[in-house]
């Protein structure tokens, strides 16, 4: 038997409130690697990947479906929804990408329009304390799933399913028209589109755990991708303001079917500054010109929903948390070429609470909200980088930058990227070992 060092697995998950370029670092492992695996999220979860000067958007199509060797899966963790999973792949396969190589667990549970329904009228209830939840269905599906009453894709096969899905339809309509005052979904039609979309993926169905297991024991290079962030996380992002599932390097194993003594490697992406879409504490954000021209430079808006990101200085007391909480060996820089216009750039060291400081992130959003930034001060390059191909091209202050974000974290930096292209992204450290 193998131990876990000789396996060759890799873990790509946000380090930070998602958008940190996920989608384009696991494209960029990807192309070393056999299988790609998404374990959490669903079609909430944009990435943005730029190869050869084209851009390609997946939302649940894992990141390595650029690469045509690579079999992608949609682990058991994920939320799917089956029109939009479809309609995202003809839009690839349009634009010339063959998805032939993408599979979906047999376990993982289904997205409906009720799901999305009620998703919707829970944030408009929440008046002022919206969470600002994408309204596709994701946590009223989760929940369902805790609630033990979500249908899987195993479920399509049960002679009795369509009384399983008229039973959930009517349940989830006294919710919607009794408690929410919204208005009934259709079952026939539901159910006609339901069994529609199951008809062109059911070949693509298969026993995720059982697949992966051989591959990984084979010594197959398998690459696990991460949605959102660590900061999201439903037990240890900064709640409620978080999604719906575990998205740390920790619910790999669950979210996909192995054990994790299977997991050899974790790296964090995080980008040069912070982002945050949506409602939270964020105790570095910079509601000030500058932060408007790293915006504008970062083209910091959703992939999803163009929404504007808040944006602030890099945050070393929440990237150490993710580092604790989410099991990341070493940090992916993104977006490093972003500051390139700033005299003096900020790292944010600890925070200011009731008269002292500390280095960790509260538990009560009310609390980590009365946290102020402590602030160490670097100076800038001032020089653009958008053409570096390596680290001795880099300019000293930029250099002396990344440094200072490993000596605070106390974690390798494994690499930095400098423009959204995969040629703009350079590795220094082996990429599956250590």
């Amino acid at each position: 038997m193998l131990n876990s060092q000789e396996y060759k697995t890799l873990v790509v998950v946000g380090s930070q409130w998602g958008d940190e370029g996920k989608g384009k670092i696991t494209d960029y492992y990807a192309q070393d690697a056999d299988l790609v695996v998404r374990f959490a999220g669903g079609d909430n979860a944009g990435h943005i990947i730029w190869n050869e000067g084209k851009k390609y958007k997946v939302t649940i199509v894992p990141s390595g479906i650029l690469n045509p060797k690579v079999i992608n899966i949609i682990g058991n963790g994920c939320v799917v929804n089956l029109t939009k999973l479809n309609s995202e792949m003809k839009i690839l396969q349009d634009a010339g990408i063959d998805t032939k190589n993408l599979f979906i667990s047999d376990r993982a549970h289904v997205i409906f329009k009720y799901n999305e329904e009620i998703d919707a009228l829970q944030e408009e209830v929440r008046a002022n304390r919206k969470i600002g939840t994408t309204k596709r269905g994701i946590g009223p599906t989760y929940a369902d799933k805790a609630s033990r009453c979500g249908l899987r894709l195993c479920d399509f096969q049960e002679s009795n399913f369509k009384e399983l899905l008229q039973e959930q339809v009517e349940y989830h309509n006294q919710l919607i028209t009794t408690i929410y005052q919204g208005k009934a979904v259709d079952f026939a039609t539901i159910y006609q589109e339901a069994i529609n979309q199951y008809e062109a993926i059911k070949d693509r169905i298969i026993d995720c755990g059982e697949f992966l297991d051989h591959a990984i024991r084979a010594q197959k290079m398998v690459l696990f991708e991460g949605a959102q962030g660590v900061l999201l996380d439903l037990d240890h992002g900064t709640y409620p303001f978080v999604t719906s599932s575990n998205t740390t390097a920790n619910n790999v194993s669950i979210g996909v079917g192995i054990h994790n003594k299977l997991i050899n490697k974790v790296i964090g992406v995080a980008k040069a500054y912070d982002t945050r879409v949506g409602t939270g504490g964020m105790p570095t954000e910079l509601l000030d010109e500058t932060g408007n021209r790293l915006r504008e430079r970062g083209h910091e808006y959703g992939s999803n929903t163009g929404r504007p990101r808040r944006l602030g200085w890099f945050d070393a007391v929440a990237m150490n948390y993710s580092i604790r909480t989410g099991g990341l060996d070493t940090l992916f820089i993104t977006l490093l070429d972003v500051l390139d216009s700033e005299e003096t750039i900020k790292i944010c060291t600890g925070y200011n609470y009731q008269d002292k400081v500390i280095n960790t992130i509260l538990a009560s959003n009310t609390e980590y909200e009365k946290c102020t930034p402590v602030y160490e001060e670097l100076p800038g390059w001032k020089t653009d980088i958008t053409k570096v191909t390596s680290w001795e091209e880099l300019p000293v202050n930029a250099k002396n930058y990344i440094n200072r974000i490993s000596e605070l974290c106390n974690v390798p930096i494994q690499g930095f990227s400098v423009g959204p292209d995969r040629k703009q992204t350079i590795n220094l450290l082996d990429k599956f070992g250590g």
